[in-house]
């Protein structure tokens, strides 16, 4: 999304919080969450782009409870922010955390049984 910011005239400037503040040509700044949270507030044709690939709140609706703790550990453990209103991507990113974690948990179970939580 990057390059259509600098298809108008704006230049970035990054900060270490994470946010990119681009200054417009008119010289207006602009600040951007860089957290990779892409469509957050679901706005704009972008916003329904996101939701139509699977991220934002309708994503979080179809989220089973693994991915609900792998959303858990991000926020909490590794410190990530929000987990509430993700992207598409970062949606897909959590499910092969969740799947490798379920074929792991298989593969290495003495029984070979399934992870008890199922996958949605």
């Amino acid at each position: 999304m990057d390059f259509l910011k600098n298809l108008g005239g704006a230049q970035e400037n990054s900060q270490s919080s994470g946010n990119t503040v681009a200054t417009e040509a008119g010289g207006r700044n602009t600040t951007t969450d860089m957290a990779g949270k892409g469509g957050e507030g679901g706005g704009g044709i972008m916003g329904k782009f996101n939701n139509m690939l699977g991220g934002g709140a309708a994503g979080e609706k179809k989220e089973d409870g693994l991915d609900k703790g792998v959303d858990w550990v991000q926020q909490h453990i590794m410190g990530e922010g929000p987990q509430n209103n993700e992207s598409a991507a970062e949606e897909a990113k959590d499910e092969m955390i969740s799947d490798m974690i379920r074929g792991e948990y298989k593969s290495a179970s003495v029984t070979g049984m399934n992870f008890p939580i199922q996958d949605k």
